[in-house]
């Protein structure tokens, strides 16, 4: 093996003339190798276009400081921010960034002519982060703006690097983009090491190089949650009250978080699942801490039947008849605990009408990731925390609806379970089928007002602390996963606006319409004169009510869905500027 250091110096800087791919899948640490790229171009005195499509610029440069970059001069480095346009994103305005939008390559194209112009030089670099969100607007075209734009710009004496997400798209395209690259690195990650196989390099032999990292741990850093609320809530759940929205009511048409999670999904097929069962398993949990809260006779009941250990089939089945009747109905499912074939330490549940899954029958995957890890595995391991006995609980699916059952059920077994990650995780043609079955259906719907979803027992509605999980959560967990519900909320207004013009529907009517479906989906009040305004919307609603630490507008998906619909439809964009977690008293995107 080579020497880490100078193996990852050498293949840091990119040689004059050539075009370098960077790939892996989402977190194998692209950006940081990028960033570090980037610095290693300033030090030697190279002017930097750096062209950013998941955050803003200030982000960027903030990350590059706390890399070294110190304050750069002017001229040094200059961005294309194809980021804040696309989703809708309200970034500061700079005098080294020129704007560029992820559906509209050709603006790429313009921008980068424009820096080059303005730098002056041919031995620029040009840093592409990342080509994944390009793809996914424009998968024809990509393959086309790498030979034309960026092959190109690498010919007349530059230096480019592009990165690209593996696990986002067909094989065969990447497949197509490493054919035109000079370069081609892949990334791996593993729990305690990151691997970069250089495959092919203009000045390094093929390679492959590990270092060592620390396994980073997805969790609610940003849950401060105010006691005073959360009495509130708990108290008014128990006796069937309206808790979060006075005018709306808490129940919104579980199609629009379900539009949104499979949306998202695009951008993290891999990470994205992972993440949301972590998060939701851990909400489960704080049933430890919600107990107090609880009315005292509750806290009586569970003090005096609720076994310590729930390894035993009469344990779990005394916990479910206890617990049968009390907990508030959030519409996401009937569940049934399956004590003829559990055993000591392997429980069985049957989930029937479940919301995750419910109309992607025989998608080709399991799908619920509501119920398993928070309601079961989660709620079982808080309550044995309660009780003081710390372990760790796991479920996984075992039949599933997406898979062609008629319902679903899921294992419960204390500690790992090794096929876990493999059964959540989803392929890229996957999670495009799903969403292409998403927006069909909410065609059929604004164009011959066919319905979006209904079960025969529980309807269409589900509370909306679960649409917190689907919405909020990610916003809580990281950028990325902001980024990632952002970029798909972008891409599916995006498709809905392009449909429904291509159906011969006239621009104002297409906005009712879409106006209209959100009001029926009663993901708020939704108005639109000269702004857009939305009273009580459901994504802001539960990140205000359930954390004290967030204060700035945070409606990732809903922005990035108005701001596709609108650019495809009157080539106009929205940016949020009111907020309820901000502390505004609703909603409001100015539409630029």
């Amino acid at each position: 093996m080579e020497k880490r250091g100078l193996a990852i110096a050498e293949i840091q800087e990119v040689p004059k003339g050539n075009l370098i791919l960077l790939t892996g899948s989402p977190g194998a640490g692209k950006s940081t190798f990028c960033y570090q790229t980037v610095l290693n171009g300033l030090t030697l005195d190279k002017p930097v276009i750096f062209v950013t499509t998941e955050h803003g610029p200030s982000e960027v440069m903030n990350l590059l400081r706390e890399r070294g970059a110190g304050e750069p001069l002017p001229s040094a480095i200059n961005f294309i921010d194809a980021f804040g346009e696309t989703v809708g994103a309200s970034n500061p305005e700079r005098t080294d960034t020129v704007t560029a939008n992820c559906e509209d390559l050709n603006s790429i194209s313009m921008a980068i002519a424009k820096l080059q112009e303005r730098i002056g030089r041919h031995d620029a670099l040009l840093a592409f982060d990342s080509l994944t969100s390009p793809y996914l607007f424009n998968r024809e075209e990509v393959f086309r703006f790498m030979r034309l734009c960026l092959a190109k710009f690498a010919s007349e004496g530059n230096s480019v690097l592009a990165l690209m997400d593996e696990g986002c798209g067909k094989e065969e395209d990447l497949g197509a983009m490493m054919s035109v690259a000079d370069g081609i690195i892949k990334m791996e990650i593993r729990e305690s090491s990151r691997t970069l196989n250089v495959v092919k390099h203009p000045k390094v032999r093929p390679a492959r190089i590990e270092v060592p990292i620390e396994s980073e741990r997805v969790g609610l850093k940003a849950r401060i949650i105010d006691p005073g609320v959360l009495r509130g809530f708990v108290r008014a759940r128990i006796a069937g009250e309206t808790v979060i929205r006075k005018e709306v009511g808490d129940f919104v048409n579980l199609f629009w978080p379900n539009l949104a999670h499979w949306s998202g999904m695009l951008w993290e097929p891999k990470r994205f699942p992972m993440m949301t069962y972590e998060l939701n398993k851990e909400d489960g949990v704080m049933i430890r801490d919600i107990i107090p809260f609880f009315p005292w006779r509750w806290k009586l009941l569970l003090k005096l039947f609720l076994p310590k250990s729930f390894s035993k089939v009469k344990d779990v089945e005394k916990m479910w008849k206890l617990m049968e009747g009390r907990q508030p109905n959030e519409r996401t499912g009937t569940i049934e605990y399956l004590e003829d074939i559990s055993k000591t330490d392997e429980h069985y549940f049957r989930l029937y009408e479940s919301s995750d899954c419910w109309g992607f029958e025989n998608v080709g995957t399991a799908m619920a990731s509501y119920i398993p890890p928070t309601a079961i595995a989660g709620l079982i391991k808080g309550f044995e925390s309660w009780r003081g006995l710390e372990r760790d609980w796991n479920t996984i699916e075992t039949k599933c609806i997406g898979i062609g059952d008629p319902y679903c059920e899921f294992k419960l077994v204390p500690g790992e379970i090794g096929e876990l990650r493999s059964s959540l995780e989803k392929d890229a043609s996957t999670v495009e089928r799903i969403h292409e079955r998403l927006i069909e259906r909410l065609m059929g719907f604004l164009l011959d007002e066919k319905p979006l979803v209904e079960r025969p027992r529980l309807g269409s509605d589900i509370h909306i602390h679960v649409v917190f999980h689907v919405m909020a959560f990610p916003a809580l967990a990281g950028e990325r996963y902001r980024m990632a519900l952002r970029m798909g909320g972008a891409k599916s207004g995006k498709e809905v606006g392009e449909r429904m013009i291509e159906s011969g529907l006239k621009e104002d009517e297409t906005i009712k319409r879409v106006v209209d479906f959100m009001n029926y989906c009663k993901v708020g009040k939704v108005t639109m004169d000269e702004t857009i305004r939305i009273k009580e919307n459901c994504e802001g609603s539960q990140t205000k009510a359930w954390t004290t630490k967030i204060k700035e507008p945070s409606c990732f998906f809903t922005t990035g869905f108005l701001n596709g619909l609108f650019s495809a439809v009157k080539r106009q964009h929205v940016r949020e500027v009111k907020c309820i977690v901000a502390g505004d008293p609703y909603c409001e995107w100015e539409i630029l």
